[in-house]
């Protein structure tokens, strides 16, 4: 190995080596968490995405203590994660979910559905849907 050819790898070793260590310490400021990674919702069915021009959608739905969301079905993909209390989420054929503060999940898609707060303090949840441009998010039967 020639003396030039030597000095070009340790010339590129070094700024490989330098913007490596600049990078990370940028990042050493940012810390990410994931919450959820699914091709399923809750009780394992799978997500699809519905046609159309995409759209997000974003809020915080707040339940007061004892109250119900009543029976209803998203008609989209959505993700949501507790803010604040606990909440019991059941399906038609009996099936439940308790979730808390802090905990996440892929809602279940065209599938009917109750929240209920089942603790001491209101539950607060941020919901994102993703959705398509008109299309409706929430739909609830008549009884």
């Amino acid at each position: 190995m020639t003396k030039g050819y030597l000095k070009y790898i340790l010339a590129v070793l070094f700024c490989v080596l330098h913007h490596n260590a600049s990078a990370s310490e940028a990042s050493q400021s940012i810390t990410v968490t994931p919450l959820l990674k699914t091709t399923s919702s809750w009780n394992g069915s799978p997500l699809a995405y519905p046609g159309g021009n995409a759209e997000i959608t974003g809020m915080v739905v707040e339940i007061a203590v004892g109250a119900e969301t009543g029976w209803h079905l998203h008609t989209v993909p959505s993700f949501g994660m507790i803010l604040e209390g606990r909440l019991e989420v059941s399906l038609k054929d009996g099936s439940t979910k308790i979730l808390q503060t802090g905990e996440a999940l892929a809602e279940v898609v065209n599938t009917l559905h109750n929240g209920r707060n089942i603790g001491f303090t209101p539950v607060k949840i941020v919901v994102f849907y993703a959705g398509a441009v008109g299309s409706k998010l929430t739909d609830k039967p008549l009884p």
